[in-house]
């Protein structure tokens, strides 16, 4: 990744701004990401962390965080994350590659594969599939929230999540009481 790409990493890109090298960059990287993205898009997180902010510098830490934050607050699917950080990377051009990207071999490959089971369902081979996938999201959501639990700077949040976690695996606790829960707990300033 060259340097004139990294120095325009900022909320102050240009919607308009022309640059197919960075443009490219996001494609090539949000498309082979795209067929890993097993329980969903955020499950990548670390990843695209690990390309975006520490190899290319595409994106401050403090960029990243943002994205996947609002992202994850809006209402709307949660993969709208990658358009932030494509819009935040390469402006409008960045925005449009990425979600290119990161939505046409998954979609496409989704679509395939969900015709294929319904027909199948009672296979064995099937089911162990399905059922072997479920540790593989749960390994991909720690390592999101692994990534982003130290840029909140607060010192419980890593913990937090892991309580969260527990909960959300061992009791049958309304998902909708947890956010709840974060939001009060955000709301008094204690997390």
């Amino acid at each position: 990744m060259s340097a004139d790409i990294a120095a325009q990493a900022s909320h102050a890109v240009s919607p308009l701004v022309w640059n197919p090298e960075a443009w490219l960059a996001l494609f090539e990287h949000f498309v082979s990401l795209s067929l890993m993205s097993i329980g969903g898009a955020i499950t990548l997180v670390a990843d695209m962390h690990r390309r975006l902010v520490l190899e290319s510098g595409l994106l401050s830490e403090a960029d990243f965080t943002a994205a996947v934050a609002l992202a994850q607050a809006a209402p709307g699917p949660n993969v709208l994350f990658v358009s932030l950080m494509g819009w935040y990377s390469a402006g409008l051009g960045g925005a449009l590659v990425s979600t290119f990207g990161m939505m046409l071999p998954s979609t496409t490959l989704t679509m395939a594969a969900s015709r294929w089971v319904s027909t199948r369902r009672q296979w064995l081979s099937v089911q162990a599939f399905q059922a072997g996938m479920v540790p593989v999201t749960v390994g991909l959501l720690v390592a999101t929230g692994w990534t982003l639990a130290p840029s909140t700077g607060h010192p419980v949040a890593l913990a937090l999540s892991a309580v969260v976690a527990l909960l959300v695996w061992r009791t049958k606790v309304p998902l909708i009481a947890l956010v709840g829960a974060g939001a009060v707990l955000g709301a008094l300033g204690w997390i």
